[in-house]
């Protein structure tokens, strides 16, 4: 490829094209010899990491993300100081949202439980829909082929890449929330739903330990787009359709008389993570929930290593 194609893209290509010979020039021999395997799949690891959380698109997801909690944290202050009560009531939701206003930790939980049934994998679909078809379309898949990166090894880098982001917005709403929660309301000791009350300090464990729950919830939603971004060129279409498949599997998980499908939807345990706000905690749908997801990233997995490494790349 020459060098004007590779300038010719947009802002954002540039950027991952730019970024693509760093990784070839990690991953080459040097004059002490060739690299190890794990040597180069790190490098190519760290080099798509940078290369993701250093786009612009990337940044303006986790921006919107942390916003929301700060939002929801104000709506509930204001609707209190009006005399609207906690702001948790008649929504359907966790019942941790009702202890907001007693202890300003439960902003944490309320904002994961706002955010996981669209924000937060709308965010993983974008970016694992774009993870192979965006280098496609940037004309930059063909050389981090050559790097030399292997299939195989680029397909799990990607993946990857993507269970870090999943990782990373979902504490950027626990952090966020946690700041904003501290700020506007009490903190203290944490009353469990269960009735238990435990020291702030582990309150935070468990917030942390429903954030990795969080972040695990999206495996599935992660192997599911990064399929569907070995079966197109564009990344636009992959994140699209990775969206509105999403979209799809929620709206099924509502309806009553499909209820004999949806234990076995990726969505279907999502909310389980108010679990461990339990003493003892209730493991059976936490273990279902991931035991569900690791199916999900084996089956899928399977189906985009079985494209990827038979697909004629072309760009």
């Amino acid at each position: 490829m020459s060098q004007a194609e590779l300038t010719g893209q947009d802002g954002e290509s540039a950027a991952g094209a730019d970024e693509a010979p760093r990784s070839a020039q990690d991953a080459s021999p040097t004059p002490a010899g060739r690299p190890s395997g794990p040597r180069r799949a790190w490098s190519l690891f760290r080099s798509e990491v940078l290369t993701t959380f250093r786009r612009l698109r990337t940044l303006a997801l986790l921006g919107v993300l942390a916003v929301i909690p700060v939002l929801v944290g104000i709506a509930v202050k204001i609707e209190t100081a009006d005399g609207g009560g906690s702001g948790g009531g008649g929504g359907g939701g966790p019942a941790f949202i009702s202890q907001i206003t007693n202890n300003g930790l439960f902003l944490v939980f309320t904002s994961l439980a706002v955010t996981l049934p669209f924000f937060l994998p709308m965010t993983v679909g974008v970016i694992a829909g774009d993870s192979v078809a965006g280098e496609a379309n940037a004309g930059t898949l063909r050389y981090l082929l050559v790097a030399p990166a292997g299939r195989t090894r680029l397909l799990v880098v990607k993946f990857a890449g993507t269970m870090v982001f999943c990782l990373v917005a979902t504490l950027v709403v626990a952090v966020f929330a946690l700041a904003a929660g501290a700020l506007l309301f009490p903190v203290g000791d944490v009353t469990l739903l269960s009735g238990t009350t435990v020291p702030f300090s582990e309150g935070l464990l468990r917030a942390l330990a429903i954030a990795l729950a969080v972040a695990l919830s999206l495996t599935g939603l992660a192997a599911l787009g990064l399929f569907i971004s070995t079966l197109t060129n564009s990344g636009i279409a992959a994140m699209a359709a990775t969206v509105g498949l999403l979209l799809t599997v929620q709206i099924i998980d509502t309806i009553p008389q499909l209820h004999a499908a949806h234990p076995y939807l990726f969505t279907h345990y999502w909310l389980s993570f108010a679990d461990l706000l339990r003493a003892p905690v209730y493991w059976e749908e936490l273990l279902r929930n991931a035991g569900l997801q690791a199916l999900y990233a084996a089956v899928f997995g399977s189906a985009a290593w079985a494209r990827f490494t038979t697909r004629d790349i072309t760009a």
